[in-house]
């Protein structure tokens, strides 16, 4: 059966009458004919404006002001619904009770319908802020697409999220309306997020009504005919506002273009990961995190969203498989850290899951190990393993997945199309096959319109421009390869230089991780004007062999990168999107206050943070 991605190339030969024998030329060509190739994936998906752009694409050297498809109008949710089909569901739910549900098209144009009423009589209006603090569940595909059809802006919060994490986040952009859980189930517990809804409703002013979703989970499977109302809007105008994580200072709040969003999420799900209209998508997410943006935008392509809400690990590391049994998914994704955990413990029911229906497995959120994405190829063997990497910066991935091209473990694919990525030195030169830093050297359709409330866009500008005057730097460490693949080896801010010598953290991790004695690790580098220390922190299950662990990092990685110290430690920090807390550690041990670097609620295990305020006050 032919690829999404060989479609596309024929329809180029047909309509454009290009020609390209290699990936890596469509690639060139999508970059240095941008207008070309924006137009050409509207016309490809068959895209629909209400009105047509006159201008697709104008440069700017200051990419923020580079502007796309000028005057044009165009809807999110009306994209989605011109999907309206009767023979396969739009959403295949299943909570951590085990309760699965099947919801159709129609039924959740219904409930769409219902939320919309509730917002239009509680005055919410195009451009206000309508958020979310929710589990993943199918009412808040609803009301997003409820908010989204009235032109209103969509931001969420994850459940275990705390107050204070939601306030620092919600008060910056003021909503006018609050959809909540009143209570979820997470690990086979309940939690209550009742009272903190309301404290929000009283903290924050503009809020003027709150509705609990646990009073209106139940879908109708009405045969009524439904209309829905759609606003369109700018191609410019803000669908969304997502959050940076909020461990190097106060969450970013980052304001996605609706036009943008609609074509590159086409592009990415169906070009680079090969999603039908067919299939059935899923990447296990909260609401908190981008990729429930991104997977929401299978509706886009007609595909069945598939959700999982609750631990994925319980009762058993099985039960996510099982669902994705049930619910016959094509394309399951997760965290890095998920896929490593798998491997080192398979579920014992797993060879008696029917897993036939996989054709690829996405990874995201850190580096995926390579003996990780070997051993995936030995439990999958005919499905594809997709790196993706890209942020919450732009809700997409810069570097992703290409069907048509073997998979090297270890390494990400391809550069996507209309990604114009280099690998550039400290001084600014592009390198192969020599660490660099990940940038961008023209826009890109899903760069952030603006974050919210940044005046003359200071915080854009220092957040991605700072480095390198008008070119992008994203701050991941990278590697391209000689076959244009990409390493991705960590963040750049904390890669390990020692004597000149710089090399990611994922190297170290990668190196140790098969060592039975240790469960997790950390390694930061001190590298002020007082100490120049290497240390490496170890959760371990039984004593560490210190001279075992330098000799190992001695032959694997190298000898300038041997820990200076090692200390074993009870817990690693990560962040609640699964990436581990590195920077935010490295400035609790240069003596920076706690309170001032990181929030504890944006971490999915906050007290172990104390463990490294303590190490600081009695070792360093």
């Amino acid at each position: 059966m032919k690829t999404v991605l060989s479609k596309y190339k024929l329809f180029l030969k047909s309509n454009n009458k290009l020609n390209f024998e290699s990936y890596k030329d469509l690639h060139n060509w999508s970059v240095n004919e941008i207008a070309d190739f924006w137009d050409s994936i509207v016309k490809f998906f068959k895209i629909e404006f209400d009105n047509p752009p006159k201008i697709i694409y104008k440069f700017d050297k200051n990419f923020i002001k580079t502007l796309w498809f000028t005057d044009s109008k165009i809807s999110y949710s009306k994209t989605v619904f011109k999907n309206d089909k009767e023979n396969t569901p739009a959403i295949k739910y299943q909570d951590e009770n085990g309760n699965y549900i099947e919801i159709s098209w129609r039924s959740l144009k219904i409930k769409t319908l219902e939320f919309q009423k509730i917002l239009i009589e509680n005055n919410v209006q195009m451009g206000d802020r309508v958020a979310g603090y929710c589990s993943n569940t199918p009412d808040v595909v609803a009301a997003f697409l409820a908010a989204n059809s009235l032109g209103a802006i969509w931001s969420t919060c994850s459940p275990d999220f705390g107050y204070d994490s939601v306030y620092d986040r919600f008060n910056q952009i003021q909503p006018k309306f609050l959809f909540y859980h009143s209570e979820y189930i997470y690990n086979g517990k309940i939690f209550s997020l009742a009272s903190k809804a309301q404290k929000l409703k009283n903290s924050i002013k503009s809020i003027s009504c709150i509705l609990d979703l646990n009073t209106k989970s139940t879908f109708s499977n009405s045969l009524e005919k439904v209309k829905l109302n759609f606003k369109s809007v700018d191609f410019d105008h803000p669908i969304w506002i997502l959050f940076s994580s909020g461990t190097t200072g106060k969450p970013k709040a980052i304001t996605h273009r609706t036009g943008g969003i609609i074509l590159e999420h086409f592009k990415a799900l169906s070009i680079h990961q090969n999603v039908c209209s067919s299939d059935s998508y899923f990447w296990y997410s909260t609401t908190g995190w981008m990729m429930w943006n991104y997977s929401l935008s299978s509706l886009l392509l007609g595909s069945s969203l598939c959700i999982y809400n609750g631990s994925p690990v319980y009762p058993d590391n099985g039960v996510i498989w099982r669902f994705a049994e049930k619910a016959k998914i094509n394309h399951f994704g997760h965290g890095a850290v998920f896929f490593q955990n798998l491997i080192n413990d398979v579920p014992k029911d797993l060879d008696s899951i029917d897993l036939s229906n996989l054709k690829s497995i996405g990874s995201t959120g850190s580096p995926l190990f390579k003996e990780t994405n070997i051993d995936l190829n030995k439990l999958f063997p005919n499905v594809h393993i997709i790196s993706l990497s890209g942020g919450t910066d732009v809700c997409t991935a810069f570097i992703g997945g290409n069907p048509d091209m073997k998979v090297i473990p270890g390494e990400i694919q391809c550069k996507m199309l209309g990604a114009s990525i280099e690998v550039w030195n400290d001084n600014g030169k592009k390198v192969k096959n020599e660490m660099g830093e990940l940038v961008l050297t023209k826009p890109f359709i899903s760069m952030p319109v603006f974050f919210w409330n940044d005046d003359n866009f200071v915080k854009y500008r220092n957040s991605y421009f700072s480095k390198f005057n008008q070119i992008w730097n994203h701050g991941d460490w990278v590697t391209q390869t000689e076959n244009d693949g990409i390493i991705v080896h960590g963040r750049s801010d904390s890669t390990l230089n020692r004597s000149g010598v710089r090399i990611g953290t994922s190297e170290i991790y990668s190196a140790i991780k098969d060592l039975s004695c240790i469960e997790d690790s950390l390694i930061i580098h001190l590298d002020d004007i007082k100490k120049d220390k290497l240390i490496l922190f170890v959760k371990s299950i039984s004593e560490i062999n210190v001279d075992e662990l330098k000799s190992i990092i001695r032959q694997r990685c190298s000898p300038r990168h041997v820990p200076d110290l090692i200390y074993q430690c009870p817990d690693i920090p990560y962040t609640i999107s699964g990436k581990k807390v590195e920077v935010p550690i490295k400035k609790i041990l240069m003596g920076k206050n706690l309170n001032n670097i990181i929030s504890k609620d944006s971490l999915r295990n906050p007290l172990s943070l104390d463990w490294f305020v303590e190490f600081y006050k009695n070792y360093l």
